[in-house]
């Protein structure tokens, strides 16, 4: 929905926001579309430490935070780190020509009526969660800046220490 994007843009947050969930709850069992259209579950990644992150071309931030959590992706995956980039674009297009610009590993799913930032109650772009195997939202974080990835790997380290 057109609605979506507009106001997720007039929400965009340049500056890092960090945030440790102060009521912890389960992740929203969201169903989206990877890029050949299989539907992907979200509770399928139970029992993994899953950070979903949300994105779109237009978001200026994103440019850095794609890599960014690539290279986190690329360190932490064989310890068991999965990380799901979800694309909010509309146009399907616009987020094939980003992708192409930003080679990658880690799973990019796609939502372009932006029902699962709904979901998660997404204020802003880029923001990522990190779940841990219980399915449970541990952290959030809107924006992004360069001291980010030092959060997530302690966190996520955390996260896969335990049981």
């Amino acid at each position: 929905m057109r609605s979506c994007s507009v106001a997720l843009a007039a929400f965009v947050v340049v500056a890092s926001g960090w945030l440790s969930a102060e009521t912890p709850k389960s992740a929203p069992d969201v169903a989206l579309r990877s890029a050949d259209g299989t539907a992907v579950q979200l509770a399928a990644y139970k029992g993994k430490v899953l950070l979903v992150d949300f994105w779109a071309s237009w978001c200026a931030p994103c440019k850095t935070s794609f890599p960014a959590l690539d290279a986190i992706y690329r360190e932490y995956q064989p310890r068991g780190l999965e990380v799901l980039a979800v694309n909010l674009d509309e146009e399907r297009r616009s987020a094939d020509a980003f992708l192409s610009a930003h080679p990658h590993r880690m799973t990019v799913l796609f939502d372009p009526r932006g029902t699962a930032p709904v979901a998660f109650g997404v204020k802003g772009m880029p923001t990522s969660f990190v779940i841990d195997k219980t399915g449970t939202i541990r952290f959030t974080h809107m924006g992004y800046s360069g001291d980010v990835g030092v959060r997530y790997r302690q966190e996520i380290t955390q996260l896969l220490s335990e049981r």
